[in-house]
């Protein structure tokens, strides 16, 4: 008589070997209708394995699926809801990197003497020290481990970034904001593997999504606090012999070192550690995450007390210690960077072998065009306000001819004019600001100018003769083609010799900013609530073509209001991409690869960010044909790249 055992095994649920499969081949049972000659059993139509039973999986997949049901036995509660705020900060520090040198530029460039040149520059550099440190961190969280290289990293950002308010020069303030860059720039990759390693599956897209909600409230603050801090707007702080600009890149550092102390009371993922082979530690902390989230129910125990490993890998990617000269410091150094760096990079050169290299050329390029149609027209929104605004005030230039003004003493403040083949006799200027006023073919006979700032003030043409100039900053290049005769400067102001245009309204930059950043909000819920139902994929495709149907509404801009009405629907559409974007790709990579991934894709995007500011900024008030046409070819292009990735939904990480 067969026993229970034996008829399981005939049917192909269990086998003698001890394999945890309920497919083995049972070639007796194909063809024809059989009957069982014990049980009068149809085999012919599907067996049902029981609930306790998996199919015989890879080594990987079956860790995937293990880890899979210890993430569902610790639960989902308060542990990852306080990791939510910690790492929420570290994105929130993302956002407001982007901003903060922006903002902060019409206060610091009198303070630092920044030329146009000088202001790109400073631009490029944050994108350029974010693509440094998108590739680094990446790559050493995947070695060293999540918690330990975001510390690292943030630390570098906020270290960096609160020594940029003291700096006194551009040089330094450049450098600073570079190693700042560095420090954010591995934030991202980071994080989101960070995340989604202690998220199971059935919450993994939603609450991933929910993470995006701090990088808009990054963007909030940063152009918030500019709209109330930095002078040009709002109620505009004054504090003596404290420019505040100093004091909004300080208050910037802020969500960087909260985060950076929050971390401190977190644990490292346990992916992570089950991929380095630390069972025990792995199987700790996640008994700790259960006993979190299940406080008040003492009686609940953590069941899972062990997870199978597949073989430990022969790869050389792995730290190990060099065998070569360490008697000397130097040495010593070099082993420990050779030992960091070079398998790094080895870990990114992986992305492109057979495995990997069709999903990660396809993300790449939805990565790039995604970053050139999103960081181009954040851009461009403001910068075409600041040509409307400039355009304006340009065209209400008061026009004055053949002028005749003397014996007056001018202690009022004028702008905004043009004088031509006009006379100026015994006029004391005294006390006042010029702002934006030209003086072409003009006389001027025994003046003064006392105590006189100016802004975009020149001379052209003209003859000024015995007069006196005290306590002014009428430098030389502000005297085009003029004659002084018998004229005498007396405390020359010191500093700074550069014009600055004050011909258009800060407040609308930070404005533009800080709505369209809000205008995400609807984007991050929806996308939120989504992402589980949709599935990322079609979401990914279906907000980038709608993206760039959208930025044909380009054509109706020509005040401000629509700008800004077109840079919140622009922004709110796009966001459900990136959401999307941020959950594939951290889905798509084993444990081993997710946050090198992450990074490098990261990292690639920023060519495209950089590559649209300088391609639009080229365009501003010549054609809006070009940025329109081109963005939506390239959100098209990349919404066509995006169609052709898996869809990651319900698929445990591995």
């Amino acid at each position: 008589m067969e026993n229970e055992f034996s008829k399981s095994e005939k049917l192909g649920l269990v086998d003698r070997e001890g394999n945890r499969s309920y497919t083995q081949p049972q070639p007796e049972l194909d063809g024809e209708l059989k009957k069982d000659p014990e049980k009068d059993i149809d085999t012919t139509k599907p067996i049902k394995p029981p609930k306790d039973v998996v199919p015989d999986l890879s080594p990987t997949t079956q860790l995937a699926h293990d880890y899979e049901n210890a993430l569902q036995e610790a639960g989902f509660g308060r542990y990852q809801w306080t990791l939510f705020a910690a790492l929420g900060l570290g994105l929130a520090a993302d956002g407001v990197e982007i901003f903060v040198v922006g903002f902060v530029l019409p206060s610091a460039e009198r303070d630092l003497c920044l030329t146009d040149q000088r202001k790109g520059w400073l631009g490029g550099i944050i994108f350029l020290g974010m693509m440094i440190g998108a590739i680094i961190w990446g790559s050493v969280s995947d070695k060293l481990g999540r918690k330990m290289t975001l510390l690292i990293a943030l630390g570098t950002n906020a270290l960096f970034a609160l020594i940029s308010a003291f700096s006194t020069g551009y040089g330094f303030f450049m450098f600073c904001r570079l190693f700042s860059g560095i420090g954010i720039g591995g934030s991202i990759p980071i994080i989101f593997a960070y995340y989604s390693e202690f998220l199971p599956t059935n919450k993994r897209g939603e609450h991933l999504s929910w993470l995006c909600l701090f990088w808009m409230a990054g963007g909030v603050y940063a152009s918030g606090f500019a709209w109330a801090i930095i002078p040009h707007a709002g109620w505009a702080l004054s504090m003596s012999g404290i420019h505040s600009w100093r004091v909004y890149v300080f208050v910037c550092s802020i969500p960087c070192v909260l985060s950076f102390i929050s971390l401190f009371f977190m644990h490292e993922s346990p992916r992570f550690l089950l991929e380095v082979n630390q069972h025990d530690e792995a199987i700790k902390i996640l008994k700790k995450v259960h006993d979190v989230n299940h406080r008040f129910q003492e009686e609940l125990v953590y069941q899972v007390t062990k997870i199978d490993l597949p073989p430990p890998k022969n790869d050389e990617s792995t730290f190990v210690e060099i065998t070569e000269d360490t008697t000397t410091s130097a040495g010593r150094w070099f082993v420990r960077v050779k030992t960091f760096i070079v398998p790094a990079m080895k870990n990114n050169l992986e992305l492109f072998k057979k495995d990997y290299r069709r999903t990660t050329l396809l993300l790449l390029a939805v990565w790039i065009s995604l970053a050139f149609g999103y960081f181009g027209l954040i851009v461009w929104f403001p910068e075409m306000i600041k040509h409307i605004q400039i355009q304006r005030y340009l065209g209400e230039t008061d026009q004055l001819y053949d002028q005749s003004v003397s014996n007056i003493n001018v202690t009022k403040n004028f702008q905004n004019r043009a004088y031509y083949n006009s006379n100026f006799t015994n006029v004391c200027f005294d006390s006042l600001n010029i702002k934006h006023v030209t003086f072409s073919n003009c006389l001027f006979t025994n003046c003064s100018f006392n105590k006189v700032s100016s802004s975009e003030l020149f001379f052209k043409d003209s003859r000024i003769s015995n007069t006196v100039f005290n306590y002014t900053d009428f430098f030389d290049y502000k005297f085009i083609r003029t004659v002084l005769d018998n004229s005498f400067f007396y405390n020359l102001r010191k500093g700074c010799r550069l014009d600055f245009a004050e011909n258009y309204s800060a407040y609308w930059m930070y404005f533009v900013a800080f709505v369209g950043t809000l205008a995400v909000l609807p984007g991050n819920i929806f996308s939120a609530l989504m992402m589980d139902r949709i599935g990322r994929l079609y979401m990914l495709v279906g907000s980038m073509a709608i993206s760039a149907v959208s930025v044909f509404f380009i054509w109706v801009g020509n005040s401000e209001s629509n700008i800004v009405g077109m840079s919140c629907l622009f922004n709110g559409v796009t966001i459900m991409a990136w959401n999307s974007l941020d959950v594939i790709t951290t889905e798509l990579y084993p444990t081993g690869k997710r946050s090198t991934a992450f990074g490098l894709l990261n990292a690639m995007s920023r060519i495209g960010a950089v590559i649209a500011n300088v391609l639009f900024g080229q365009m501003i008030g010549i054609n809006k044909a070009v940025p329109i046409l081109l963005t939506a070819a390239i959100l098209g292009s990349g919404a066509a790249a995006a169609w052709k990735l898996p869809d990651t939904k319900n698929v445990a990480l591995t």
